[in-house]
């Protein structure tokens, strides 16, 4: 069910200006307007990426419509978006959120580790099923994740009967799916990639990239049907057409993506070094 949102916390950093919102739920939520910088278009590539990442059983933030009510608004006047000198007010309505896995106030977040705890993440190999997807999909930026201290079964089906606690990591920040505002599913070999070769250093072919790649091959059209009838339509704003179509080239894509992945292998400056 869409959610109010109750409290402003903070401006976030980055290209979307986003800001950090608790709603009626009592959660934290990261917050993108649909009248962003980057266009409205980031909210439904992010509202999509989470239908599939879910269904490919990838760890990403819950997705909610977060209402911005203009009684809210006028309370918050801290809620606005910067366009080169000009201070706009956010417009009241729906907007995307992102739901913090924990809450900041008592747990740490990290967008970074060092690599002697990178290779403790309990789900390190989240990663590769990330790579899967952004191949998928045409994520034109790099892989964005935050990592935090948890209880491993929490977050990890095949950790379902572990009682330790260990760092884990979710993937976040999937505006620039399908191009971006663009729509497009046409990128590099080097896209989407994450900036630690860290976790690709395990890759030693195709099989690495499994149960993911079996997953997209064979992806059933009803994620991706249920996640296109819920946007609303005030983030469509009249592309719904234009949308299906880039769906129905998303769906003829799957066959494509191992391929992709061995074009990623066969680049300049091949991320997996171990696969011969």
């Amino acid at each position: 069910m869409p959610l109010e949102a109750r409290t402003w916390v903070r401006k976030m950093r980055g290209g979307s200006q986003a800001h950090l919102l608790v709603a009626e739920d009592g959660h934290h939520y990261v917050v993108k307007c649909r009248q962003n910088p980057q266009h409205r278009r980031i909210l439904v590539n992010e509202w999509v990426s989470s239908a599939l990442l879910e269904y490919l059983e990838i760890p990403t933030p819950r997705a909610e419509m977060i209402h911005l009510s203009e009684e809210f608004l006028r309370e918050h006047p801290e809620l606005s978006i910067q366009f080169g000198q000009r201070l706009e007010p956010v417009a009241p309505g729906w907007h995307f959120g992102s739901r913090l896995p924990v809450d900041p106030n008592r747990v740490a977040l990290y967008d970074y580790l060092p690599d002697a705890l990178l290779r403790q993440v309990a789900n390190l190999g989240d990663f590769l099923g990330a790579l899967v997807f952004d191949k998928w999909v045409n994520n034109t930026d790099s892989r964005q994740s935050v990592f935090f201290r948890a209880q491993v079964r929490e977050w990890s089906e095949a950790a379902r009967h572990s009682r330790r606690q260990a760092f884990v990591s979710l993937m976040i920040d999937h505006g620039y799916v399908f191009g971006g505002p663009y729509w497009q599913l046409d990128g590099s070999p080097l896209t989407g990639l994450y900036f630690r070769p860290l976790v690709y250093e395990t890759v030693t072919g195709l099989a690495s990239f499994e149960p993911w790649l079996e997953r997209v091959v064979h992806c059933p059209m009803e994620p991706l049907d249920k996640a296109f009838r819920r946007v609303p339509e005030s983030w469509l704003d009249g592309d719904r057409d234009e949308f299906e179509r880039v769906l129905e080239r998303l769906w003829k894509r799957r066959p494509r993506v191992p391929g992709l992945i061995e074009e990623t292998r066969n680049a300049r400056g091949n991320p997996f070094p171990q696969w011969r």
